[in-house]
């Protein structure tokens, strides 16, 4: 196991003695006392790890979290502190890795899931959610906008599905999040591993250059409007996140 920065990287043998012998990279996000929030140290290890599973020799890769959250989105004390202009760029990448990795990712989600956090369930390839959590796009409550997630998560999810939930900050389950395509499927706790070793080993019987080809062509569309509009939303969070209502409306929940 190595440690980068808030993020762990491990290879992973097939869990089935009669499954394909092809290992898996898991990169777990590892800052449960911060709820796996999108620090700046916990996106560069994220980027890290990601570009070390393009080159080890693994099929597929499992994106995971450790703690009782996978991810709670932004870092709000570093956005108050440092500003979002560096850290919506990081996200940027880090969201664009995952769609272009040439080998497909699971995200394996156990725990609730909020704003810039469910950017990164949308990157990955296949979504596997304990069905008894929650998720919810929280920015517009506090002054901002799902904008730089927005690139991953609008190709996945029906427009009113996003219009409700970008737009209320309201929670909803896994079970409507698996039907309005943001999620693969949503399981009960005790199968989320048996669901994401499933899909493991569908993949390890598909040669690696299928894959990457198959892959590719998944997500051309995503990628290219990805690229064509990169620029402005990073501009856009950085400068929502910098305005004196956000400040505030972070400030107070900080305080709670």
């Amino acid at each position: 196991m190595t440690d980068h920065n808030q993020v762990t990287y491990d290879v992973v043998a097939p869990s089935r003695s009669d499954a394909p012998p092809v290992p898996h990279a898991r990169i777990t996000l590892d800052a449960p006392r911060r709820r796996n929030a999108l620090s700046a140290a916990l996106l560069d290890g994220l980027r890290a790890a990601l570009d070390r599973a393009a080159h080890d020799d693994v099929h597929a890769v499992v994106l995971a979290a450790s703690g009782p959250a996978f991810c709670s989105g932004a870092d709000l004390t570093e956005a108050l502190a440092d500003g979002m202009t560096a850290s919506a760029r990081r996200l940027a990448d880090v969201l664009r890795d995952l769609l272009a990795l040439p080998k497909p990712v699971v995200a394996r989600v156990h725990g609730p899931v909020r704003a810039g956090g469910i950017g990164l369930v949308a990157a990955c390839d296949v979504a596997v959610s304990a069905d008894h959590i929650t998720y919810a796009f929280t920015e517009a409550r506090l002054a901002l906008a799902p904008a730089v997630i927005s690139l991953a998560v609008l190709p996945r999810m029906t427009p009113r599905a996003a219009q409700r939930t970008f737009l209320t900050g309201a929670q909803f389950t896994a079970a409507e999040a698996a039907g309005w395509g943001l999620v693969t499927s949503a399981v009960p706790a005790e199968a989320l591993d048996a669901e994401v070793n499933a899909v493991l080993d569908g993949l390890a019987a598909a040669d690696p250059q299928g894959l990457a080809a198959t892959k590719e062509l998944l997500n051309a569309d995503t990628l290219a409007r990805f690229d064509a509009r990169v620029d402005d939303v990073v501009t856009s969070s950085a400068d929502l996140f910098a305005s004196p209502r956000a400040r505030a409306a972070m400030e107070k929940l900080l305080a709670r």
